[in-house]
Formats: structure tokens, C-alpha cells, sequence
């Protein structure tokens, strides 16, 4: 029995210590479960105030597109207004171009009407030239008919007696520094105005050098000297094509780059180098390396020869001295001028004590060019310059006594040579036409150096001006 009832105190105990743990066990799960409740609580309230968080920021965002918006409709509004009123200034603008386009044809009916008046006075004055022309045809005693000159060929009064007064005074100014050499001041300014070159032949010292640098001063151009030698180089006139590291490849321009070039004793140098001249003298142009440089317009060459010595010099090869439009003969002074040079030359005195004037620019010079082309020239005139180079090549047809000894006559250039120094002769004379006597004028200059000697010539020391004097003689003037 005691046994039993120990056993049944024993599961009681057991029992209501299974009851404890049960009790502590649910304790613990009940406070989980607040625990739970709890923490959910707080999620759900930050769960809601994130929520409010976007909704604010929704909004804001939502007011500022909405201001954004309001803004950009505002501005569209003021783009239109203003497109309204553009329209209105377009229109404005299309009432001013309608009145411009009224007051231009206005002045075109008054221009139209001017130049009908002009016409008329220039027929006038052209009549008035065709009876100075036939006074001075009679006069001369020439067959040339006056023709009616085209407005091609016509120069106005007022441009002659400019261009002659100007031409005067630059012989006035060149005579301060140069003493003598008119004939040779006045072909060399022919070959200027005819944009030509001249190869100019003398003996030392008579003022080759002083007439360039006088030209240049007087014409406010641009000089440089070439003093040519036997160890010239083509580089050393026209430039080469150097290379430095901070630079790389460039150009120098050597001294071709000017106005007036003057090429001192051309002959001391090899034909190599001479030819280094020809695609400036002919194109005014100069390539160095892989690139062509334009030469600044006018561009003008004076070359020289001394004809005294002959040793360590190079003939001039015949299709060089061609492009020449000139060849000049300077001789010594007269003993009046060489009286008046001993107190007047570049040894005692600087070449600034001279003073001489800038008359004329090289702008004035590129209109004499230019208009020295518009100098009329007679068909009976034109086949008198062809007549006379003819002569050169056949002087058989014209009964010449020197035609034993010709080799050969003058190429075309002779022609082209004659053709436009004659006009550049009577520009310089005040002359709107050319006469038969201008052509004379620069016959020899141009032929001069176009006329080659046979040995039966060149033994017997023929004098090619007396040719070009029997050429002239014998050939009938129209």
C-alpha cells in the first residue's frame, strides 16, 4: 500500500511539475507572440509613414511639373506673340521693299535716261576725235582712212592726259638722281606700261643700277638686286623649301618675290640659273619645291650685259632672250652730262639727298596696262607690223642687201612685241591710235635682239641696227 502511495505521489509530483513547464512554456510563447505583435505594430507604422513619405513626394514632384508646365506654356505663349509680331514687322518689311524696289526703278528710268544723254555726248566727242584724226592723217601725209573706233578701242581724253602728265613727271623726278639716258628712261618705261622685260646691254658705271632704284622710288615699288656669278644658284633668285624641328617644312622666298628686279650682268651666270627667270618673266609665277607662289603684280625685270668681257660669262640662250620685249643699248654720256655729273652722283652724295617724290603707285601702273590695251590699232597698221617681221624671215621679198646675212628671222613674239609696245608708245605720246610712226618708234628695241647673224655675218661685224634701219626703209607704210 505504501508502495502505491508513493508511486501516486510521485506522478503527482511529476505532474504538476509537466503542469509548470507548461504554464512557463506558454508564458514564453505568449510573450513571442507580443513580441511579434509588437515588432509588426512598428513595421506597420513605418510601413505607413514611408507611405506618406512618397505620397508627399509625389506631390511635390506633381506641383513642380505642374509650375514647370505652366512656365514652359507661358513661354510658348510669349514665342507666339512674338511670331505675331514678326509677321507683322515681315509685312512692315515687304511695304519697305516694295517702296525700295519702286525708288530703285525710279533711278533706273533717270540712269536710262543719263545714259541716253551720255550716249548721245559721247557721239559727239567721238566725232570730234574722228576729225582730229583726219587732220592729223592729212598731215602726216598717210593712206590710213580714219575708221570708226570701237568702244573696245576707246580711251578717254581725260585718262591720256593723266597718264602723260604722269609719265612726265616721272622722268622730271628720275632726273634729279639720273643725269642723261632719256631715250633709254623712256623705252624702259614703254616696256613698263607694255608689262614687258628688257635686257639692257652697257659698259660699266653709267648709271644702270641708279636708274632702277630711281624707277622704284618714283613709283613707290618695291626693288631688289641680283648681282649674278658663276656659283649662282636657281635657289639663290627664286627661294627653297627648309625644315627646322619647332617649324617643320616652310617656304624662304628669295628676292624674285618683288616689283622691280634687277638681274646685274645676267651673263656671269650658267643657263641653268638664267632659266630660273623664265616662268617668273612669263607667268609671273615661281615654283619652289611642290608649290607655285604668285609675284605680286607689276612685275618687272631689268637685266644687264657687259659687253667687255667675255671671260667667265655664259651666252644667253636665244629662247631667253626672246621673252625679253626689249633689248637696249646704253652708251656713255654726252660731255655736257658728264660735266653736270660730277657734282650730281651716288659716290659724293647718298641716294636720300636726292629727294626724289613718289608720283605714282603700282596701282597707277596696272591701269596704264590696262588701258594701253584699249589703244586702237588700224588693220592697215596691223599688217604693216606683220609686214615687217615678214621681212625678217624673207628679206628676199624686199629686195634687202642684207639678207646675206640672216640666219634666222624674228619668232611671233616679234609681232605680239610690236603690237603692244606701239600702243604703249602712243598712250605715252597722248595718242589714242596708233600711227605708222609709233611702230617705227620701237621697231629696233624689239627686233634688235630677234635677229640672228649668220658667220658670214657675224665675221664681217654687221650691225643689226643697220638692218632693222634698211628693213624699215624698204617696207611701204600704209
Amino acid at each position: 500500500m505504501k508502495k502505491k502511495v508513493r508511486s501516486v505521489v510521485s506522478s503527482k509530483k511529476k505532474d504538476s511539475k509537466l503542469d509548470r513547464s507548461h504554464s512557463k512554456a506558454e508564458k514564453f510563447h505568449n510573450g513571442i507572440i507580443k513580441g511579434k505583435q509588437k515588432k509588426n505594430f512598428k513595421l506597420d507604422r513605418s510601413h505607413s509613414k514611408i507611405q506618406k513619405n512618397i505620397v508627399k513626394n509625389k506631390l511635390k514632384k506633381s506641383s513642380k511639373l505642374d509650375s514647370s508646365h505652366s512656365k514652359a506654356e507661358k513661354f510658348h505663349n510669349g514665342i507666339i506673340k512674338g511670331k505675331q509680331k514678326t509677321s507683322k514687322l515681315n509685312h512692315s518689311h515687304s511695304k519697305v521693299g516694295r517702296f525700295h524696289n519702286e525708288a530703285i526703278k525710279d533711278k533706273q528710268k533717270k540712269d536710262s535716261k543719263l545714259n541716253h544723254s551720255h550716249s548721245k555726248a559721247e557721239k559727239s566727242h567721238n566725232g570730234i576725235i574722228k576729225n582730229k584724226m583726219r587732220s592729223i592723217v592729212e598731215k602726216i601725209g598717210s593712206k590710213l582712212k580714219p575708221q570708226k573706233i570701237s568702244r573696245t578701242g576707246h580711251v578717254s581724253p581725260h585718262d591720256l592726259h593723266k597718264f602723260r602728265t604722269d609719265i612726265e613727271n616721272v622722268k622730271k623726278e628720275m632726273a634729279k638722281s639720273v643725269v642723261g639716258q632719256d631715250k633709254v628712261i623712256d623705252s624702259i618705261l614703254r616696256a613698263v606700261i607694255s608689262n614687258g622685260h628688257v635686257l639692257l646691254e652697257g659698259v660699266p658705271g653709267i648709271a644702270k643700277t641708279l636708274i632702277m632704284r630711281s624707277l622704284a622710288q618714283v613709283t613707290s615699288s618695291k626693288t631688289k638686286r641680283v648681282q649674278f656669278t658663276a656659283d649662282l644658284l636657281p635657289t639663290d633668285i627664286v627661294g627653297i623649301t627648309s625644315y627646322e624641328k619647332n617649324k617643320g617644312f616652310f617656304v624662304i622666298k628669295g628676292p624674285v618675290f618683288t616689283n622691280f628686279l634687277l638681274a646685274d650682268e645676267i651673263n656671269r651666270a650658267p643657263a641653268k640659273v638664267q632659266s630660273a627667270l623664265l616662268e617668273a618673266m612669263q607667268e609671273q609665277q615661281v615654283t619652289i619645291g611642290r608649290q607655285s607662289f604668285g609675284i605680286d603684280a607689276p612685275f618687272f625685270v631689268l637685266a644687264t650685259q657687259n659687253p667687255i668681257e667675255t671671260q667667265g660669262t655664259y651666252q644667253l640662250p636665244e629662247a631667253q632672250i626672246d621673252r625679253f620685249l626689249f633689248k637696249l643699248y646704253i652708251d656713255y654720256p654726252t660731255k655736257k652730262e658728264e660735266r653736270a655729273i660730277l657734282a650730281n652722283n651716288i659716290t659724293i652724295r647718298h641716294f636720300d639727298e636726292f629727294q626724289l617724290r613718289s608720283v605714282i603707285g603700282p596701282l597707277d601702273i596696272l591701269k596704264m596696262q590696262n588701258t594701253v590695251k584699249q589703244i586702237y590699232v588700224n588693220d592697215s597698221v596691223q599688217e604693216y607690223i606683220v609686214r615687217l617681221v615678214d621681212a625678217t624671215r624673207h628679206p628676199e621679198k624686199y629686195n634687202l642687201k642684207s639678207s646675206k646675212y640672216l640666219r634666222f628671222g624674228s619668232s611671233p613674239r616679234a609681232s605680239i612685241g610690236l603690237y603692244i609696245a606701239s600702243k604703249s608708245e602712243a598712250l605715252m605720246s597722248g595718242k589714242e591710235f596708233v600711227t605708222p610712226q609709233h611702230v617705227k618708234e620701237v621697231a629696233p628695241d624689239v627686233l634688235r635682239h630677234r635677229i640672228l647673224l649668220n658667220y658670214e655675218g657675224q665675221a664681217e661685224n654687221i650691225d643689226r641696227d643697220d638692218i632693222i634701219k634698211e628693213i624699215l626703209a624698204k617696207v611701204p607704210v600704209p
